[in-house]
């Protein structure tokens, strides 16, 4: 019988493996070994499509046909925090993916529950039906000599157990359980067959030493718990940063817009001074070279202007990308929440104590030296000795049926059994235990040094934001300064290239200079601004000063009765709310609270030269910058000094009786700020400590 076993088990073996298609087939448990590589083809996986946009905005494709929607920078925030399920922050010129989802803290909540489930009753019931029949070799009856027989005798046993235990904090389990077995056995004469074993028993099991304290059982609780609570303060952190990051975005695209208007400035002056330049020098009234050196000019000012637009596309896709919408949806993104210009004193105290009270990542530091603190108990626990202290009481009944007929069965009670008990147990030198407590001892020296350094890098953080916000603003007030005093030296410049006193490449560089100090002074005021929240940010108070809040929205799943009852409400996200109105709102575009005014036109100034018998011909933005048509040979222009002190209709009256020189010191005097404005000085500015915070 053995033999034909192993004959057919080794015949199916052959045949699976002589055709293991075929034994996939039959046996769909078996598989081939994966050999080689198998990839499939992307059309085969889940398609999800990407949201339809329209084309984007280039350099050479500006779309001017696109709508303006104005927007705040409240309006900005609202919208992150709308559309945030993944959590985006700002990294240069993009928005990318912090990691961070909505669902995190509730992903993490689950592990509490995880974890309460040790103490959670368990119950089970066991059910065994077998049959027992061993041949035996007897001799025959009557014995023979020489002869014997194979007899068997078979049982029918049926098994059930059932059983209910459960743990408490202190380490010890209970164990209620009750096993019946009925046996009927088909050979000889037994005294009751079919008869019914029972019992009923109640054990207790106590940990004395080891597995016996209470903080050591309630410690994978608690390790959730603090879970948890990380996983919400590193969502809250980049929260933060995502609040901070539209900030920057929306004053990057602010001050982004205003260089392109300081460039576009430049370029629109200096095409139209070129042109004329052109017209004079096929004229004759003014050499190449000065051409030259204006057409140069010209080129650069027309690259910086391509660099320009393409910042404000970059930073207005930026802004898309981190508020949540698609790359271009036929809209223009203006800002239309001014910069704040007044300077911001901090309270280093006070910030300082918020800091170290309120930062997540400080917070989280924290949390994991409390978590290290509970892994300790854990490790001390597994140090000790392993004695349990065991008591066990059984109920044992009886029951079946005599041969002749009748039932018996024993009285309650009648039978019982107790254990009491203490096992003892200990690993000789307890090597892994005792090395695992002293690595929790060094963990925790480890992160409390790392919280401390935590505290000292939030300190320097907290300092170079101050030193930034009050660098910046400072540089706003000289580049403020520095804008006024380039378009006085334009202006200047112009006039004494009027009356001969200087060459053209002078009124080129003021121009640039001109051009180059609006874009600092925006530059500056917008990364002030920027500071602002940076500081916020350091602090980890920039959603409380923006109103921004964390709501649980729960939903219903699968409960501890399972589908037979209705659904209980379990967490499912954290959503931030809507943020509070808290930057102003203006009817006109952000950056002209930069007082965008152009500087003089140098098309009118250039033209308004007096000659004699020579008439320039009129400039046409449509034709080329020199008349292709013969002109005279020009006389000497007669050249007569305007007087500053007489405008009328943007030119300058001749006075005979001065000179150039006082004429343009005169022209400097009237054009120069004076102590009579009512804007504060720098130095007024930095006395001043009655400012509060924005």
């Amino acid at each position: 019988m053995v033999r034909k076993s192993l004959i057919l088990l080794l015949t199916l073996c052959l045949a699976l493996a002589a055709d293991s298609a075929q034994a996939q087939r039959v046996l769909p448990t078996l598989f081939r070994e994966q050999r080689s590589i198998s990839v499939r083809d992307p059309s085969q996986l889940q398609r999800t499509p990407i949201p339809a946009s329209p084309v984007p905005s280039k350099v050479s494709d500006p779309q001017p046909d696109l709508q303006p929607f104005h927007l705040s920078l409240d309006e900005a925030i609202r919208t992150a925090m709308r559309n945030t399920e993944v959590v985006r922050v700002l990294a240069g010129v993009t928005a990318t993916t912090s990691g961070r989802t909505i669902y995190d803290p509730a992903v993490t909540n689950t592990g509490i529950d995880e974890k309460n489930a040790i103490f959670d009753p368990t119950f089970r019931i066991d059910n065994d039906w077998n049959r027992l029949e061993k041949p035996t070799g007897t001799f025959l009856d009557p014995p023979v000599p020489g002869l014997s027989q194979i007899t068997g005798a078979r049982s029918d046993v049926f098994r059930t157990s059932t059983s209910l235990t459960k743990n408490n904090a202190l380490g010890g389990l209970w164990e209620l359980g009750v096993e019946t077995s009925p046996t009927q056995t088909h050979f000889g004469l037994l005294p009751l067959n079919p008869q019914t074993r029972s019992s009923t028993s109640l054990s207790y099991t106590q940990p004395l030493l080891k597995g016996g304290r209470i903080g050591a059982n309630l410690a994978p609780i608690v390790l959730a718990r603090i879970d948890t609570e990380r996983s919400y303060f590193q969502f809250k952190d980049s929260m933060q940063e995502q609040v901070r990051g539209v900030i920057e975005a929306y004053w990057s695209l602010v001050a982004a817009r205003t260089d392109v208007w300081a460039r576009r400035q430049q370029v629109e002056q200096l095409t139209v001074a070129v042109r004329r330049i052109n017209a004079q020098v096929a004229l004759g009234i003014v050499n190449r070279a000065d051409l030259a050196q204006a057409q140069l000019t010209l080129a650069n000012f027309r690259a910086n202007l391509v660099t320009a637009e393409a910042n404000v596309i970059q930073r207005e896709a930026a802004l898309r990308n981190i508020l949540g919408w698609v790359p271009s949806d036929g809209m223009r993104l203006i800002p239309n929440s001014p910069p704040n210009t007044e300077r911001f004193l901090p309270d280093w105290s006070q910030i300082n104590e918020l800091a170290g009270e309120r930062r997540p990542d400080v917070i989280e530091l924290k949390l994991i030296l409390e978590a290290d603190e509970q892994q300790w108990q854990i490790a001390r626990n597994n140090t000790l000795p392993q004695v349990d202290a065991v008591g066990l009481y059984r109920w044992n009944g009886l029951e079946g049926t005599m041969p002749n007929g009748s039932s018996i069965s024993s009285r309650s009670g009648q039978f019982n059994d107790w254990t009491l008990g203490v096992n003892f147990s200990v690993p000789l030198g307890l090597r892994q235990s005792r090395a695992a407590l002293r690595a929790r001892e060094l963990i925790i020296a480890r992160d409390r040094a790392n919280l401390q350094q935590g505290l000292h890098s939030a300190g320097h953080q907290l300092a170079t934001s101050v030193r930034s916000l009050d660098s910046f603003y400072e540089q706003y007030l000289a580049f403020r300064d520095a804008r006024e005093a380039s378009r006085v030296n334009l202006d200047a410049q112009l006039l004494r290239y009027r009356t001969g006193q200087t060459i053209l490449l002078n009124v080129l560089q003021a121009l640039a200079d001109w051009g180059n100090s609006v874009s600092s002074e925006a530059n500056a005021l917008t990364q002030y601004n920027t500071q602002l929240a940076t500081l916020e940010r350091q602090t980890g108070t920039i959603l409380e000063t923006h109103g921004v809040v964390f709501y649980e929205e729960r939903s219903g799943w699968v409960g501890p009765l399972g589908h037979f009852v209705e659904d209980v409400c379990y967490p499912k996200d954290m959503r931030p709310s809507e943020n509070a109105d808290r930057y102003p709102v203006s009817d006109k575009p952000a950056e002209e609270a930069f007082d965008l005014q152009p500087p003089t036109n140098l098309r009118d100034r250039l033209q308004n030269l007096d000659y004699e018998d020579i008439k320039l011909p009129p400039l046409d933005d449509d034709l080329p910058g020199a008349p292709k048509k013969e002109v005279p040979t020009p006389k000497r222009p007669n050249i007569v000094p305007p007087a500053p002190d007489a405008p009328e209709n943007g030119a300058l009256k001749p006075v005979p009786d001065r000179t150039i020189g006082q004429q343009v010191k005169s022209w400097f005097r009237r054009r120069s700020p004076t102590a009579s404005t009512n804007r504060p000085t720098r130095r007024q500015d930095i006395a001043s400590s009655s400012i509060a915070a924005p």
